[in-house]
């Protein structure tokens, strides 16, 4: 990770990250938060996060509209937008306006998938091929690194304040990271023009993931654990409030657990990845989920502290795996479009299960819903780890050398250094 942090304009992409990934920490938690104490519902607590995570459907169209800009001044411009878009959550009072958090929520999610998708078009452009998993252990590990704080801080400030606080922290951060790329300078083309009609375009990032061995396999293994991940959103709350007995701003609690199991995750996934190829990596934290949800339908606050740990591990794993497959078996000119399908196939079956999840958590009991996303995860990693053969270990990236003085200036130098010895004689 040194090396990367060694590159001037990676570190000030790093900077900017740190702004909106912060923001991202505190918000999206009391977010969830804010529903539960504005109605009293665990299911409409998860339905925020599936109000985030459903405007996935339009992926396509928002990875064809990235391609069609340099990534830059998208990024910078994607960002001052996702700040405007939260100032109407000032003027949430009471239940009644419930609708407009599932409404910014969704108007967030749209924006995340354009921020995610130019990003790692921004990251291939900045970064050579053999140190991208590095670069996206790094935001990784910055990522998870906040849970340790972001989420409890969050829940904390909402209860102590209310959520208005929280909006213009968010705001800030958003603003920040767009000042602060807009410092950088990239050499970027403008896109390439268009080869295929539009509809053609929309479905070429679809088509590119179909066609690549790897990517295939690493997204039917993916999304058949997603499927029931989403899962997880409202069986926590319904963990905290059944299980553990406690209230919902104690989630800011867990999720600052597994805050500490994603820096681990993140530290190390950049050498799961060289040693174990993408894939590999990949099938490790899908892989690690399992025994965390089977671990959570039994309600001891020993023992869900040491499974959130192990589900925090397996985020990054598989988020640094999947993006760097995608970085390196993708042209540059069809990131965009691939990177957001890639979040489509993926997080749509999470947004359905998510959906799902909010409506059997009520009917069912939590702990045998756990049971059931811990068995179907762990068969996905099981399918995941048989392909690792697609993505071969990588090399480890040789250290930057330290400048070296000329040999001429060398040999320069040694003449000077005789010459005054033998006048000093």
């Amino acid at each position: 990770m040194r090396i990367v942090l060694r590159r001037p304009d990676f570190r000030l992409l790093f900077a900017a990250l740190l702004a909106s990934m912060a923001a991202e920490s505190i918000l999206l938690l009391a977010l969830a938060v804010w529903a539960k104490d504005l109605t009293g519902s665990d299911g409409m607590a998860g339905a925020v996060i599936f109000a985030i995570i459903a405007p996935m459907a339009l992926a396509p169209l928002v990875g064809w509209v990235v391609d069609r800009y340099r990534r830059r001044p998208f990024f910078v411009v994607a960002n001052l937008g996702t700040a405007v878009l939260l100032g109407p959550l000032f003027t949430v009072r009471d239940p009644a306006d419930v609708w407009i958090i599932y409404v910014v929520a969704a108007c967030y999610g749209l924006s995340y998938i354009a921020l995610s998708a130019v990003l790692s078009g921004l990251i291939r452009h900045l970064v050579p091929s053999d140190l991208l998993a590095d670069a996206n252990a790094v935001l990784q590990t910055v990522r998870q690194g906040l849970r340790l704080v972001g989420p409890l801080a969050g829940a904390g400030l909402y209860a102590a304040v209310g959520g208005w606080l929280l909006v213009a922290l968010a705001m800030t951060g958003f603003l920040t990271a767009a000042a602060v790329v807009g410092l950088l300078r990239v050499a970027e083309s403008g896109p390439p023009g268009a080869e295929l009609r539009w509809p053609a375009e929309l479905g070429a990032g679809l088509r590119h993931l179909a066609g690549e061995p790897a990517l295939r396999q690493a997204l039917l293994g993916y999304g058949l654990g997603s499927l029931v991940m989403g899962f997880t959103e409202s069986l926590i709350f319904a963990y905290v409030d059944l299980g553990l007995r406690r209230d919902a701003a104690f989630v800011g609690v867990l999720v600052t657990v597994q805050g500490i199991g994603g820096l681990v995750g993140g530290l190390v996934s950049a050498t799961v990845v060289r040693r174990a190829g993408e894939v590999g990596a990949l099938a490790a934290g899908v892989t690690c989920f399992g025994p965390a949800a089977l671990a959570l339908a039994y309600p001891r606050l020993w023992l869900g502290v040491m499974a959130l740990v192990l589900a925090g591990v397996s985020l990054p794993l598989t988020m640094v795996g999947l993006n760097t497959l995608i970085q390196r078996r993708t042209p540059p000119g069809l990131l965009g479009r691939v990177a957001a399908a890639s979040e489509a196939l993926v997080s749509g079956p999470q947004a359905v299960s998510i959906g799902t999840g909010a409506l059997l958590v009520g009917v069912f009991d939590y702990r045998l819903l756990f049971a059931l996303v811990g068995v179907v995860t762990t068969a996905a990693g099981a399918y995941l780890w048989r392909a690792r053969h697609l993505t071969p270990p990588t090399p480890t990236p040789a250290p930057v050398p330290a400048p070296r003085r000329p040999p001429d200036a060398a040999v320069d130098h040694e003449v000077v250094a005789t010459t005054r010895r033998a006048q000093a004689q």
